[in-house]
């Protein structure tokens, strides 16, 4: 074959072969540029059965559009040979690659945490792999993961259910590689993607320790090792391996798919999760200089001259690696501590936690957050003593404007922590004239305060898994001690946030939202935390404009106002009111508390669209990606402000980063579906619109489609059914111009009506 050409292709090497045909390194003489060419052999040609498998292949890849999914081109037939073309990636095969030993930590997780997130596109689609192995997984030389090879991928219909078994069983054939099988597919049962979720274990396990779960003299062997025997966890081959990820393992590996993971999503998730407990909660910059020039001018800072502060989370200098979140919530009990003082500007937790574990000169971490002092420490427990060491370092000379040591029993925390901020004001308070911190106005119980330090923290992990360890704190909180008002109130906002996100129907949490704030409050009344939460919640359940308004007010007069607080208020009340200008002004200052979150700056440059400010937005959307350009939002946010600019070009590639980014997030595929649609790509249009069942949410994704495409009666229907399901973004969109069209409509005075709409 080296050295023929078939069509505009020349054969120039071979790559391999597989059970569906020889692989070959290919020049497309046309375009100029080597791709993959995949050539069923002539014998497997003749055969009808195997011939429609190929094509399947083709079908089931060109359905995928993702960054860890080898890329089809097109299927072809040359000098009677049937070819398809596809992506060439330099790289090597994770069997190539895999250590004796298995990785390391560092390579281990973005590896691992690129094939599940792979697994999970391809599952959205009713995809299953089949056949996921070392030797379908390729890493390019700048660490991107392809996952290769879905010619034994099956289309999740069910009406084809039987005939499809039946054809991948047929003469007893089971398809598949037999140490990476499930073992409902070793018995020739039909699969699902929770057959993937195993074999994902499999990976994980061969990727972790070097070798793999099941052994076997012979292929008999080796599937009764898959049906029947329980592999040692990997601690047990690699001790330093961490203990949880033994657990994810052995979780993917259950041989009851009802046990497993139910989706490679929530492996993405625990995996996630568990490298940010092992690395600390952000990679994405190594040094302070990648930072800074990343950053740019992230916000409009203040001048530094202000009274402002960044509290670093705490180092756990201890034997017990459990008691991490300790030392962050010390800081972050220090940090909410200061943000009582008025007059003094404390960043928020996502911006300052971005530097946990790195070695760096505190006055640079101050210079890129715009404040004047840092504050940095250690904590080390030992039995029911706790020791810790803290020190306030000026920006402007790198002098310590206030340290101490204290060596106090744990009882005595609460203490601790209040001559902590009454020393840190004290000291600033000498250089730039900051009152004193408020007193302490409730000591709880030690336990409950360290099961609820243990929830906040699995709470900022934002997984599913992550919010029932979370639960399970709080809970235990309240039990040790049931006039403690902050576990309520955290809880409360955790579920809000769940139904904000679509984890959970809004309906569905709104209970659970309400009994938190109302306790929380007879608990605390002067906490405003509740009471943002508890005008959210008037607003989005039942559309009380008047009580909504009330509480936000109560909740937003004091010196500190969280963020999570000024995204609320801004997007479901400004901005469902129109009042787009006060809107961005409330997401501005949410960004320049927290200049590092780039949830925050993503979601002001979508208020900047609304106030037609459409350059401002681009030029936040960029600096939002340039903080962290794996985040999907920013990505959408720069795509709908250069559509609205009249740039369709740049806005339908921006959507497409955004899509292979998050292909399940609904607006997304609505923007883009239209983007195609009003580009004349009628094909990649219907594709996309397939893929957008009508569980996809939020329900915004397919209002938008037909808004942007002038159907409008159809986009009354969805709106009609998003405020029924209290979706958020009912609200969130209700008076932006992009609803213009449907608000001209002779069914937008109902809708209205709906949600009450005042004006």
């Amino acid at each position: 074959m080296i050295g023929r050409t078939l069509s505009h292709y020349r054969i120039t090497a071979k790559l391999g072969e597989g059970g569906m045909g020889e692989v070959w390194r290919a020049t497309d003489t046309v375009l100029n540029r080597d791709v993959a060419l995949k050539v069923l052999p002539d014998e497997m040609a003749a055969d009808p059965e195997r011939l429609e498998r190929f094509r399947r292949e083709a079908q089931a890849i060109a359905a995928l559009n993702h960054p860890n999914i080898v890329t089809i081109y097109s299927v072809e037939e040359a000098d009677e040979v049937h070819l398809l073309t596809m992506e060439l990636v330099d790289g090597q095969s994770l069997d190539q690659m895999l250590p004796p030993s298995g990785f390391d930590l560092e390579r281990l997780f973005p590896l691992t945490i690129q094939i599940a997130e792979a697994l999970a596109s391809a599952h959205e689609r009713g995809i299953v792999h089949r056949d996921l192995k070392p030797a379908n997984v390729m890493a390019t030389g700048d660490g991107r993961v392809k996952v290769l090879d879905f010619g034994l991928a099956k289309l999740a219909e069910p009406e084809a259910e039987d005939a499809e078994t039946q054809l991948m069983t047929r003469d007893g054939m089971i398809l598949g590689t037999v140490p990476y099988m499930s073992p409902e597919q070793v018995q020739a049962k039909p699969v699902d993607h929770r057959s993937d979720v195993f074999s994902l274990g499999i990976l994980l396990y061969e990727m972790a320790t070097g070798g793999r779960p099941f052994r076997g003299d012979n292929e008999a062997s080796l599937i009764s090792a898959v049906l029947k025997d329980q592999p040692p966890s990997v601690t047990e081959v690699k001790a330093d391996l961490p203990n949880h990820l033994g657990r994810i393992i052995q979780r993917c590996l259950e041989k009851d798919p009802e046990r497993r993971y139910q989706s490679a999503k929530d492996v993405r998730y625990e995996l996630d999760a568990l490298r940010e407990e092992v690395e600390g909660p952000s990679r994405r910059f190594q040094t302070i200089e990648e930072l800074k020039a990343a950053l740019q001018q992230a916000t409009h800072r203040s001048d530094v001259a202000q009274a402002s502060i960044a509290v670093l989370p705490f180092a756990n200098l201890g034997a017990e690696p459990e008691n991490e979140y300790f030392g962050d919530g010390l800081a972050e009990e220090i940090m909410n501590a200061l943000a009582q003082v008025d007059g003094l500007k404390v960043i928020a937790r996502t911006s300052a936690f971005s530097f946990k574990g790195k070695s760096q000169d505190v006055r640079q971490i101050a210079q890129v957050l715009g404040v004047s002092h840092v504050l940095e420490g250690s904590v080390r427990r030992s039995g029911d003593r706790l020791r810790v060491s803290a020190q306030l370092v000026a920006a402007d000379d790198g002098a310590h404007a206030w340290s101490e040591r204290f060596d106090r029993p744990m009882t005595d925390v609460f203490a601790m922590q209040d001559e902590m901020a009454a020393a840190i004001t004290m000291a600033l308070r000498g250089r730039l004239g900051v009152p004193r911190a408020p007193a302490r106005q409730y000591v709880p119980d030690i336990d409950a305060y360290e099961s609820y330090l243990s929830g906040r923290i699995h709470l900022n992990q934002f997984t599913p898994e992550a919010f029932n360890r979370a639960k399970a704190d709080l809970d235990r909180a309240m039990r040790a001690d049931p006039s403690y008002a902050k576990p309520h109130a955290e809880l409360a906002l955790a579920y809000f946030i769940r139904g904000m996100h679509f984890m959970q129907p809004m309906r569905e949490v709104a209970p659970f939202v309400r009994a938190g704030v109302t306790r929380a409050l007879e608990l605390d009344p002067t906490d405003p935390q509740p009471r943002f939460v508890l005008g959210a919640i008037a607003l989005a359940e039942d559309y009380q404009w008047a009580d909504a308004a009330e509480h936000f007010a109560a909740s937003m007069s004091g010196p500190h106002v969280p963020g999570h607080a000024r995204w609320i208020y801004a997007s479901l009340y400004l901005r469902g009111l129109g009042r787009f200008e006060e809107s961005a002004a409330e997401m501005r200052r949410a960004a320049e508390q927290d200049p590092l979150n780039g949830t925050w700056q993503a979601i002001w440059a979508a208020h900047l669209i609304d106030a037609n400010r459409v350059d401002e937005a681009m030029d936040i959307a960029h600096r939002s990606i340039d903080i962290d350009s794996t985040y999907f939002l920013p990505h959408n946010m720069l795509g709908e402000a250069s559509w609205a600019a009249g740039r369709r070009g740049e806005a339908v590639a921006a959507f497409e980063r955004a899509h292979a980014l998050a292909p399940w997030f609904a607006v997304t595929s609505g923007w883009l579906a239209a983007a195609y649609r009003l580009t004349g790509r009628d094909d990649r249009a219907d594709a996309l619109l397939d893929t957008m069942g009508p569980t996809s949410r939020p329900l915004w994704g397919r209002v938008l489609y037909h808004l942007l495409t002038s159907e409008l009666d159809a986009a009354a229907d969805w709106y009609e059914r998003m405020i029924e399901e209290r979706d958020p973004f009912a609200l969130l969109y209700a008076r932006t111009p992009t609803t213009g069209p449907l608000r001209a409509h002779h069914r937008w005075h109902r809708l209205s009506e709906l949600m009450k709409l005042p004006g």
